[in-house]
């Protein structure tokens, strides 16, 4: 398809999926206007890009409900000075988005093959300020840290206590925390000693293998 016809599937995909949904975000509104989504899925899947549900990237991952990345994105109430860590690169998808607000992404990916892929894409696409690592996520990436907000795209049991230590005060880090096979949405602000927990709504996310994680 031509790229005239993306924009016009991305221009629906916000209206009738996000803003119907209640995101306002400017900053995430723009970035999900702008980000072609067909880059980060297989050919085959490109006309389903826009789709209103995940689609399979390979490494038994998907790439996220465009909804789920935009709601996510805005929970971390994003600003352009922030340094994000996502924890599951997976597509490089919500890494290009969160690129398109933030000035830093920092991207940790457990499967080397998708890790590979999204950095090629993000590369191609001009995205300069993503780098991504293949390490185990529920370690986070104490290196750049601390991090204004965190994203981990897997459903985890708990929230790993190295992203806690590694989230700046007063920062924002969303997590699917349950069981493999479903989880709700928490939203953790560290304010201090204390972390305040909102719980959002159910989700259901592949799960978060690692230390801090589920077992393999």
């Amino acid at each position: 398809m031509e790229e005239k016809v993306y924009r016009e599937l991305r221009e629906r995909m916000v209206t009738t999926q996000i803003l119907s949904r209640g995101v306002r975000n400017p900053y995430v509104i723009k970035a999900m206007k702008k980000v072609p989504r067909h880059k980060f899925v297989e050919p085959p899947y490109a006309e389903d890009a826009y789709s209103d549900y995940p689609l399979q990237i390979g490494c038994g991952q998907t790439i996220s409900q465009p909804y789920m990345v935009a709601v996510m994105t805005e929970l971390i109430e994003p600003e352009p000075e922030h340094r994000v860590l996502e924890i599951g690169t997976g597509s490089g998808y919500q890494s290009a988005v969160l690129a398109e607000i933030v000035k830093e992404v920092y991207s940790v990916e457990r499967c080397a093959e998708l890790a590979s892929k999204a950095q090629k894409v993000l590369n191609e696409l001009g995205y300069t300020n993503v780098k991504i690592k293949v390490d185990d996520g529920t370690q986070g990436w104490e290196e750049h840290a601390p991090y204004d907000g965190i994203i981990v795209t897997a459903g985890a049991p708990e929230v790993p206590k190295p992203l806690i230590e590694q989230l700046r005060e007063g920062g924002r880090l969303v997590i699917p925390i349950g069981s493999r096979f479903s989880q709700m949405l928490v939203r953790v602000t560290k304010r201090g000693n204390k972390l305040d927990y909102e719980e959002l709504f159910g989700c259901v996310f592949v799960p978060l293998i690692g230390k801090f994680g589920f077992k393999e």
